[in-house]
């Protein structure tokens, strides 16, 4: 035998013993396979009664509960767009508003003006009454002081042409025509 055949005769032999313990391996006994079999469908049980029933009641929970958040969020920004549309014509009446009070402030301003205008020239015009009436008066005051001293003069100088002396009546009524006829 050469050696080519012995290990031809080898590989027979470890491939005969190979694929009898894989067949066995792969292709179970009827009682191993039954036997896993109902291991499996226990197991399946116990997982779907004690983990897939609470992680499922979890995930309802935990899919409301961010349903719920969600809805609350759309609640407020609703109501933070509702607030701030308010707030926007809150501002805007309040930016008229301002405008409304510099406007009435501009014209109080001008009225308050034109009514101290007004009292300026009033107060000059009464300035320049009272001006002319101190003037007229000083004129009339001056002319009965020269009048007055007219008179004096007169009745000295009429004592003197007469060089006698007149009784008050007489000098007071030649002074007076004297003066009469001056004017």
């Amino acid at each position: 035998m050469n050696l080519a055949n012995v290990f031809a005769r080898i590989n027979a032999d470890i491939g005969e013993e190979i694929s009898k313990g894989f067949q066995e391996k792969m292709i179970p006994s009827w009682l191993s396979f039954v036997t896993q079999f109902l291991a499996l469908v226990v197991l399946l049980i116990v997982v779907f009664v004690f983990a897939y029933k609470p992680v499922k009641k979890m995930l309802s929970k935990r899919a409301d509960y961010i349903e719920q958040n969600i809805h609350e969020a759309e609640a407020k920004n609703a109501d933070a767009e509702v607030n701030q549309k308010q707030a926007e014509e809150m501002v805007l009446a309040s930016k008229k508003e301002a405008a409304q009070i510099i406007s009435n402030a501009n014209q109080q301003i001008e009225v308050n003006r034109q009514e101290m205008i007004d009292e300026t020239r009033q107060e000059i015009e009464k300035m320049k009454l009272q001006a002319e009436e101190d003037i007229a008066r000083s004129r009339q005051e001056a002319l009965d002081d020269i009048h007055h001293e007219m008179v004096e003069v007169a009745l000295s100088a009429s004592a003197e042409i007469l060089k006698r002396e007149v009784n008050n009546k007489d000098n007071e009524r030649l002074a007076e025509e004297f003066v009469n006829n001056l004017k």
